[in-house]
């Protein structure tokens, strides 16, 4: 190998890495789930004035908060994880676990609260989660969770909100 090939690949590789991570941060290219309809719709301006851009970037463009910065990942009190879109309860904190990812992880979802889709970027084959009033993406779910589904539904914290259960 040349000095010139090292140096190329080398570049290739930085390449290669930057363009994932903004795919990451900025959310993967447009699927099917554009053309769905969904009970909740907005503008993008009215989406942008109701959700933070953090928000705003995961539930309508599709992006990932980084790991280990939700204080969801941290919340172990009794309650309903909800869209931060349209406030539908989405998760039971009865189902939410320490997957050691980073994220909040649950193994089950509320029923006829999500839809899924076969998500393509990246390179691979992955679910995603999104919100079935809504469409916002919430994360994606693999098969690697615990019983009794054997499920892990890996989602972005800042695609939630939090309600309590009242005593």
């Amino acid at each position: 190998m040349t000095r010139r090939d090292f140096l190329w690949s080398g570049a290739a590789g930085v390449a290669l890495l930057a363009g994932t991570a903004a795919m990451l941060r900025m959310g993967g290219p447009p699927d099917a789930r554009a053309a769905e309809t969904f009970e909740v719709t907005k503008t993008e301006a009215e989406w942008r004035a109701i959700l933070s851009d953090a928000a705003f970037n995961v539930l309508r463009k599709k992006g990932t908060e980084y790991p280990g910065t939700s204080p969801l990942l941290n919340e172990h009190r009794k309650g309903i994880f909800a869209c931060a879109g349209c406030e539908l309860p989405v998760y039971s904190s009865e189902t939410k676990f320490d997957s050691g990812t980073g994220w909040p992880s649950f193994w089950q979802e509320i029923p006829k609260a999500v839809g899924t889709t076969q998500d393509r970027s990246l390179g691979m084959t992955r679910t995603e989660v999104h919100c079935r009033r809504c469409g916002g993406h919430l994360g994606h779910v693999f098969d690697d969770g615990p019983p009794p589904t054997g499920l892990r539904h890996c989602i972005n914290g800042v695609a939630l909100t939090f309600k309590p259960a009242t005593a």
